[in-house]
């Protein structure tokens, strides 16, 4: 079960379907478990709350074994201020309510890295923007931690800002960058749960 904004839904990738990494990541899955029904939730534009209130409650509904949840980002790009601790006390929310009602599942989220250095936006904006995304990844950690998330550091992950991981916009993640997701996603549920994770194979070549 995939949750969260456009990172989760692809838009704007450039990429084929079968190249988003929630995608990529079902697929190896269904490597160990083949009857795997996998449902992507996420929408393109979502804050946290929207992702609280249009997703949280099919997510549960639908009894997931394994839940990625990744938002926050449009917290800060769609506001003047962003309220980071709006933020966190949705993201908060959504983990209570998975732990509460999906006491088995696998549930993973992700810190935002900064891509502000690849948007079109004037300097002022630039450091609205990085100032913003710094301070959700720290509320992203505190809020993971206290409820026992496994939280995937992508804001501190030195590959995580290069600029091949990012489609032409400078937001979205590209073909490259939904690979690596996937493989980040792949390798955090095989060491924190009791899931078969296939290898990872090698990167075919011409």
């Amino acid at each position: 079960m995939a949750m969260g904004d456009s990172f989760t839904a692809g838009a704007h990738s450039g990429a084929a379907a079968t190249q988003r990494w929630p995608d990529a990541l079902a697929t190896r899955l269904r490597e160990a478990s083949p009857a795997l029904d996998y449902r992507n939730l996420a929408v393109t534009g979502a804050r946290s709350e929207d992702v609280a209130r249009d997703q949280l409650d099919a997510a549960v509904r639908l009894r997931p074994d394994v839940v990625t949840l990744v938002c926050g980002a449009n917290d800060v790009l769609l506001s003047v201020r962003p309220d980071v601790e709006r933020y966190g006390a949705a993201l908060s929310a959504m983990l209570g309510r998975l732990d509460r009602d999906l006491p088995d599942a696998a549930v993973v989220t992700a810190t935002t890295p900064d891509f502000a250095g690849f948007l079109d936006l004037h300097e002022r904006s630039r450091r609205r923007v990085a100032d913003g995304l710094e301070r959700l990844a720290e509320v992203t950690r505190l809020v993971a931690r206290s409820h026992d998330v496994v939280c995937l550091e992508f804001a501190d992950h030195p590959e995580a800002v290069e600029r091949a991981n990012y489609a032409g916009d400078g937001y979205h993640p590209s073909a490259e960058g939904n690979r690596r997701a996937a493989a980040a996603f792949c390798a955090a549920i095989a060491s924190h749960f009791p899931i078969a994770v296939p290898e990872t194979r090698p990167k075919e070549t011409a």
